[in-house]
């Protein structure tokens, strides 16, 4: 799920109060199918809108190394990245 945002609209409360404070969850267990929503961040809709403009194709991975839902957190997020990148690579390389 990409958000428009790095606070509020991914659930985060500094000072201000959010205004729907449910979305998280509600989006959470949310499903289409057997498919869920497994990550939220900011930067993916940016990547694709330029991506459009500008007549590219574009992917974006996501390593998920915080479960703000269940307060879990990676021990090693940089570990994740490597694996994803790893794993990428990997599989990018046997189709072409």
């Amino acid at each position: 799920m990409t958000c428009p945002g790095f606070y509020g609209p991914q659930g985060r409360v500094l000072r201000l109060g959010i205004s729907n404070p449910n979305l998280i969850d509600r989006l959470t267990d949310f499903s289409f199918g057997q498919h869920r929503i497994t990550n939220f961040e900011m930067e993916t809709s940016a990547i694709y809108g330029l991506g459009k403009l500008l007549g590219h194709h574009c992917l974006a991975l996501n390593a998920i190394v915080a479960n703000r839902v269940k307060k879990e957190f990676s021990k090693d997020g940089k570990a994740a990245v490597e694996s994803l990148v790893k794993t990428f690579l990997s599989t990018f390389v046997q189709h072409f």
